[in-house]
């Protein structure tokens, strides 16, 4: 790619903003000249999150459709007018030789608006169920490169590809053992080490869970890594003994995965693409606040290729116990569900991006 100019827009979540990141790192990385710009919503994460990464970032006036009656509902055909006359503007201006969307928001406008202006585009959706902006976008956009199997039914047959969700490269590169990772990390090498996250805010149902189950499995020999999130340090850190360490977020995600026999996660799509990677006994409590029940659909994906354990929250109280236990005594099934899951995994999905978008460019 010579002097190589695209425009990324994804963002409202972390799950859209850290896709456009890894994607944006690999085009720099295949093309050190390359120029880059985001194109976020105004006011939301991803504002202070690219430029952090090293990227420069334009904001639009957009935001999602709440599912009430509010003002924010009667401002959103304003805001949708605004922000593709903004999102014109900008690619007037920067003239990119392709925009890539992972979703949310901003990418909504912009996206549609480079189809109009005959630049090519391109779509990541991280989800097997896809969200409204990329359904809808799939309809215009040149190619479009998905994680599941099962979003496939969602787009156009010719012009999606199945490429995976791009990793960050210390998952990709899991070189550490189990056990240097348990020494360094201060954990016995004799016991059964179950690792919970529930991502960086945390998840109060699963920290209540944890609340309640940590004695019990304490006395089963488990030692139990324990990310609470930093909105329950002050509620959950209190409760550390010497076999559960609790913390409200885990720097070296890496080592605490090449360190656990079990984990339980929420099914956010990158945490099921990192831990498809990772081959590791997973039990899944998907949240149910998301668009959609997405999370679920993730993990269910995962779960009919005997790949993860999955609970809904509505069955926590009737299955958890028994399933977990299961995972925590039965090593064989472990093990199945280890190599099921790592057989899922798609380490090369950034570079498999990068191929379609320079195809796309050189169509």
């Amino acid at each position: 790619m010579k002097q190589f100019k695209t425009i990324l827009s994804g963002g409202g979540t972390g799950g859209h903003i850290f896709p456009a990141l890894a994607i944006a790192n690999a085009i720099k990385s295949d093309n050190g000249s390359a120029k880059i710009l985001f194109v976020g919503a105004s006011r939301r994460m991803e504002m202070k999150r690219v430029p952090k990464a090293g990227f420069q970032i334009k904001g639009l006036w957009i935001s999602g459709i709440q599912r009430k009656l509010s003002v924010q509902n009667l401002l959103f055909p304003f805001k949708l007018i605004v922000s593709l006359w903004r999102s014109y503007f900008i690619l007037k201006r920067f003239q990119p030789k392709v925009v890539i969307g992972t979703g949310g928001f901003a990418s909504g406008p912009l996206l549609y608006m480079a189809t109009r202006m005959k630049i090519p585009s391109l779509i990541q959706e991280q989800n097997a169920l896809p969200g409204i902006t990329n359904r809808l976008l799939g309809k215009y956009v040149q190619r479009i490169c998905i994680a599941h199997a099962e979003a496939e039914r969602f787009f156009p047959k010719h012009k999606t590809e199945l490429t995976g969700n791009p990793l960050r490269s210390e998952l990709i590169q899991l070189n550490i053992s189990p056990a240097e990772a348990k020494k360094k990390m201060g954990l016995s090498q004799k016991k059964t080490t179950l690792l919970v996250v529930g991502g960086s805010l945390g998840a109060r149902r699963i920290n209540q869970l944890m609340a309640n189950h940590h004695g019990r499995l304490s006395e089963m020999g488990v030692q139990i890594v324990w990310q609470c999130g930093s909105l329950y340090e002050k509620e959950y850190v209190p409760l550390q003994t010497s076999h559960v360490h609790i913390t409200p977020f885990i720097d070296d995600m890496a080592m605490a995965y090449a360190a656990a026999d079990v984990i339980i996660s929420r099914a956010g799509a990158l945490a099921v693409s990192e831990l498809c990677q990772v081959g590791k006994a997973v039990l899944f409590i998907p949240s149910p606040n998301v668009a959609e029940n997405h999370q679920y659909k993730n993990a269910l994906a995962i779960a009919k290729k005997d790949a993860a354990f999955v609970i809904e929250e509505n069955e926590l109280d009737q299955k958890f116990q028994t399933q977990l236990d299961v995972l925590l005594s039965d090593k064989k099934k472990r093990e199945t569900l280890g190599k099921n899951i790592k057989n899922l995994a798609k380490p090369n999905a950034t570079q498999s991006i990068v191929k379609q978008i320079k195809s796309l460019v050189n169509d």
